[in-house]
């Protein structure tokens, strides 16, 4: 028995979800989410007071990025999430497939963490200008993932009040699955994508599950 329901979205059960779906002979038709805890929380507390670079600093201090924040915020962990999940619901897919449309400057990409850090200081008036212009619109910028016919892509958005992003606060994932069952209104997974103590909990629930089969 090999079991990773914390691959995709800590502890929440997403894959757990997705199989159940499948194996009782429903059929996935798209999937949207939001599936970075880091992004997410990124996103959602920088208003241009703090600096982007110290807001991505205090999520990896508070243990929600990977080692190298820069496969968060790169978009490369939400690929590998999008990815999985095509996959489990019978895709045949590949990184390379996914489009990403990524927001952070070249600059940013190079050297080690601390460049990393150093490059994003040197580039706030292009985080800043991102968040100006979706607070302009009345919208909130959302790192979404999408698949559908065969195509996944990431990239930054502008959510509008009536999506089922828009209150998506702290750390949170949500995956929407849209089935034949679930055609029009999809089938929600909403809660804490990341950190240590929900990831544990996900990883310790597949445990049991194996040990009980």
């Amino acid at each position: 028995m090999f079991l990773f329901e914390t691959n995709v979205g800590a502890g929440l059960p997403v894959i757990g979800t997705l199989n159940d779906l499948l194996r009782s002979g429903d059929k996935v038709n798209k999937i949207e989410a939001v599936l970075s805890g880091t992004l997410n929380f990124v996103f959602n507390h920088y208003k241009g007071e703090q600096s982007f670079a110290a807001i991505v600093k205090q999520a990896q201090q508070e243990g929600y990025t990977e080692p190298d924040p820069r496969l968060d915020l790169g978009g490369t962990d939400v690929m590998r999430k999008i990815m999985i999940l095509a996959r489990e619901a019978g895709e045949k897919i590949e990184m390379e497939e996914i489009e990403n449309h990524s927001f952070m400057p070249e600059s940013c990409m190079k050297g080690t963490v601390e460049d990393f850090y150093s490059a994003m200081e040197k580039e706030e008036a292009h985080f800043r200008e991102l968040y100006e212009q979706a607070k302009n619109l009345n919208k909130k910028l959302k790192f979404v993932a999408k698949y559908e016919n065969g195509k996944a892509r990431v990239g930054l958005q502008h959510i509008g009040l009536q999506h089922d992003f828009y209150h998506l606060y702290g750390k949170d994932n949500i995956v929407l699955f849209y089935t034949d069952r679930y055609p029009e209104q999809p089938l929600v997974v909403k809660g804490a994508g990341a950190g240590a103590e929900v990831t544990a909990s996900g990883v310790f629930a597949d445990i049991i599950r194996a040990a009980s089969i």
